[in-house]
């Protein structure tokens, strides 16, 4: 089956989509035409995509979905899109961005992004009427900035921050779900305190707001006072991966954004994380990535 290659590019010059803003990292798509025709579509982008009208159906990295009015679907990258139907009256509003920009937005919380697509593949929820109205307010906002034009000062960055936000804001909105599925209807508040998916929230949470990111699973078991041995099957049971690849993953993350989209010095990135010198630095993102930072920071600039 032929496969359409989807960039920022391309949906920037299709005259069937809609665009009210992009960049090399970043398109906003207000409204879609003929979308269906499309057989099957490769997404080199992730995206978030409300539907403010009918219906679309299709499969999803060969997951079924349906997204209807008031629904969102977020799309991870690289996402295969096959067998669409839409209604007559479909409408959505869409975000579409490059992982670079993901990493740029999200920083430590990347993990919870990455949670929602990977471990729970929570692609579509619906917004309650709260959450409607936020939203619809959101994007009033935004069209307006918008809408202003490129000749003001600093055009692109309020543009980026108000997207920021909206990234955020499904993030928090994921978490807050999760929270509430995973919290029993008749749970005491101690039962609640001590419960695994608890500590692994409380763990996830540390990981997302510590600074010094080289820590190891001994030094998070003793801020939530249990023994390194529970983080881990905790870790394990409640997302598939243990502490510690929980906690390198996050590290890797950080790496990546302060030598590929920083001008920080390598010294300055050690203390900031925490490592004891450059030497021992170095290692550490050889083994994990492959080349020294120097190079790195070279290959992506």
């Amino acid at each position: 089956m032929h496969q359409e290659e989807i960039t920022i590019q391309s949906l920037s010059v299709n005259d069937c989509i809609k665009v009210s803003y992009f960049d090399n990292n970043v398109i906003i798509v207000d409204d879609v035409q003929e979308f269906a025709a499309m057989g099957a579509a490769r997404l080199s982008l992730n995206g978030i995509a409300i539907c403010t009208n009918g219906k679309i159906t299709g499969s999803m990295n060969g997951r079924k979905i349906t997204i209807e009015k008031n629904e969102v679907a977020i799309i991870p990258k690289n996402a295969l899109v096959t067998d669409l139907m839409i209604s007559p009256d479909f409408k959505l509003k869409a975000l579409f961005f490059s992982e670079n920009i993901l990493q740029s937005f999200l920083h430590e919380k990347i993990s919870i992004w990455n949670e929602m697509m990977y471990i729970h593949c929570n692609n579509v929820f619906t917004l309650g009427g709260d959450d409607v109205k936020f939203y619809e307010h959101f994007y009033s906002l935004l069209k307006f900035v918008v809408e202003r034009g490129k000749n003001r000062p600093y055009y692109n960055d309020v543009v980026q921050s108000l997207l920021k936000s909206a990234l955020l804001g499904v993030c928090s909105e994921f978490k807050h779900r999760q929270i509430a599925a995973e919290t029993p209807p008749n749970a005491t508040d101690d039962n609640l305190r001590s419960s695994p998916a608890v500590y692994f929230q409380r763990f996830l949470d540390i990981i997302h707001t510590v600074e010094i990111k080289h820590r190891t699973v001994e030094w998070h078991a003793r801020q939530l006072c249990i023994t390194s041995k529970y983080l881990s099957a905790v870790c394990k049971s409640c997302s598939g991966k243990t502490a510690l690849e929980w906690i390198t993953e996050s590290l890797m993350e950080k790496i990546r954004f302060y030598l590929c989209d920083t001008d920080l010095s390598i010294k300055q990135i050690c203390d900031i994380l925490g490592f004891a010198n450059t030497s021992f630095f170095g290692r550490y993102v050889k083994e994990h990535f492959g080349i020294p930072p120097a190079q790195m920071r070279k290959k992506n600039a």
